[in-house]
């Protein structure tokens, strides 16, 4: 048995709407908004990209932002039909595997069951 999945996807330039992926991935998955409040004294360049969407398959969740995806497992466990048509959606949706256009810091996708 492999180890339990952990993968981040980033977008660099174009944010994804996440109010209407949420419709989109409501059709196929459980998707919850995950409302995180902030302040308006604090400095931060992304205050408004604090919202984030938690999707579910049957053994995946992936934790969406406007910039950035992660795909984890609770357990490991061999990725279902459905897992794999939500990673495939975060890989379509979040082409890039590092936060950054330059070349380091590169995130790996590791090695899963498939049942």
């Amino acid at each position: 048995m492999v180890k339990a999945y952990h993968y981040v996807r980033f977008r660099w330039w174009t944010r994804v709407d996440i109010e209407k992926i949420s419709k989109e991935l409501a059709e196929e998955f459980d998707v919850k908004m995950i409302a995180r409040p902030g302040d308006v004294r604090e400095l931060t360049l992304h205050k408004d990209n604090r919202n984030e969407l938690e999707v579910k398959s049957d053994t995946l969740t992936a934790f969406i932002s406007p910039f950035r995806a992660v795909l984890s497992q609770g357990k490991p466990s061999p990725f279902t039909s459905k897992d794999m048509e939500l990673r495939r959606k975060i890989i379509e949706l979040f082409p890039r595997n590092r936060p950054t256009p330059f070349p380091w810091e590169f995130s790996e996708e590791p090695k899963f069951e498939v049942a």
